[in-house]
């Protein structure tokens, strides 16, 4: 069974699990403990987020761990507005509704968090189109800037489509008005560079388990000038913005994992992005109501998109199945969901066509061709293609 659904989850990386028994077995204190196993807890933690900050260029004070993405997303969104509109009013405590922008292509965690400050808080949202490859404009980011807005919120790479947005230009076009920008790069993570200084942005969501780290871990990162309202209150861990008993363990497989993809992401994305593109080219070639979705240039290296007019997705993903070939029709997020793909849809393309998409999404460590694969898909479409549809 071939594996190509990365994007949805990795297995948990050798090295990662070896680096995160001692403190699962021997030096499993809370990190929060005054003994010798507690002090043994807090300084592997201190490491670990000093080891994050290194790879993200941030201070060590702008982590904070959770428990993933989804959780990132919402500390960060939820956060920042409402603590950017308590700051708004003069009144201790008083929250002034304010205004927040995003895209419709988003991850559902963005969405839904947006959609929380708006029915509960009064906050106003924009929801800026993209293109037929998924891409947004800068410029008509830029335009709907409004003298409220207090976040924008861009996903760096589409979770369903790969597509890669120009954080830098977003960010420099947000600075000029200081308006923070937070990056969801759950996705981006050992394929993109995550650099602060090279992307400009003021905070960005990671997932472990993306990154060969285990289901459970993540990162918020966010510059300390940034004022965040907690979303978790309690014993006040991690600087107060996010309270809880820390996952030590976890925080030490996280940032094994994504020093680990860092050192390899130029050339693995180099490698797998060849064999990306033969693969793409092979199917546009042999399955004539194949259209690739996302980017065709700017998209990461690891994800090729398609539908498959005349089919189900659903049905092409079981005879692929049963060809040995795993994949994927979108989120894992949105499973179980009849509906079409909401980013497909915000692409331009047909609710019926929508349902026909499949996700190939490849492991980092991929180093071979994937012509077979291709074989499967055109087999597979062939089998479940009804004519006319």
């Amino acid at each position: 069974m071939l594996y190509l659904d990365n994007a949805a989850t990795t297995p948990v990386r050798p090295e990662v699990l070896e680096a995160m028994m001692p403190y699962l077995t021997r030096w499993y204190g809370n990190a929060s403990s005054h003994h010798t196993v507690g002090e043994a807890a807090a300084d592997a933690l201190a490491d670990a987020r000093a080891r994050v900050a290194r790879v993200l260029g941030l201070r060590a004070g702008d982590i904070v761990f959770t428990s993933g993405g989804t959780e990132a997303n919402n500390l960060a969104i939820k956060g920042i507005a409402v603590a950017a509109a308590l700051r708004r009013d003069g009144a201790a405590g008083a929250l002034r509704p304010a205004h927040v922008i995003t895209t419709p292509i988003e991850h559902e965690s963005v969405l839904e968090s947006v959609a929380y400050l708006e029915r509960l808080h009064g906050f106003a949202a924009t929801y800026v189109p993209v293109d037929e490859h998924a891409r947004v404009s800068t410029d008509a980011v830029a335009q709907t800037l409004r003298d409220d807005t207090v976040l924008v919120s861009v996903g760096y790479a589409n979770n369903e489509v790969g597509t890669v947005q120009d954080a830098a230009a977003l960010a420099a076009a947000l600075r000029e008005r200081r308006v923070p920008l937070h990056l969801d790069a759950v996705q981006a993570a050992g394929w993109l560079t995550l650099s602060a200084a090279e992307l400009g942005y003021d905070a960005i969501s990671l997932a472990g388990h993306k990154l060969g780290a285990p289901k459970g871990t993540g990162v918020l990162g966010i510059r300390g000038r940034i004022p965040l309202e907690p979303l978790l209150h309690g014993g006040g861990q991690e600087r107060g913005r996010r309270s809880g008993t820390e996952d030590v363990a976890g925080a030490v497989g996280f940032a094994t994992a994504l020093e680990l993809a860092e050192a390899e992401r130029v050339e693995a994305s180099a490698r797998v992005g060849a064999i990306r593109d033969r693969f793409i080219a092979r199917v546009l070639e042999r399955v004539p109501s194949a259209r690739l979705t996302g980017d065709p240039v700017n998209r990461l290296g690891g994800t090729a998109s398609f539908t498959f007019a005349g089919t189900s997705g659903e049905a092409v993903l079981l005879e692929l199945e049963r060809r040995g070939v795993v994949s994927s029709s979108g989120s894992a997020c949105a499973a179980g969901s009849d509906e079409p793909s909401h980013v497909l849809l915000a692409m331009g393309i047909a609710p019926e066509i929508a349902q026909t998409a499949v996700r190939f999404t490849f492991p980092r460590w991929l180093n071979a061709p994937l012509d077979a694969v291709a074989d499967a898909v055109e087999a597979s479409v062939a089998a479940v293609s009804t004519p006319g549809r």
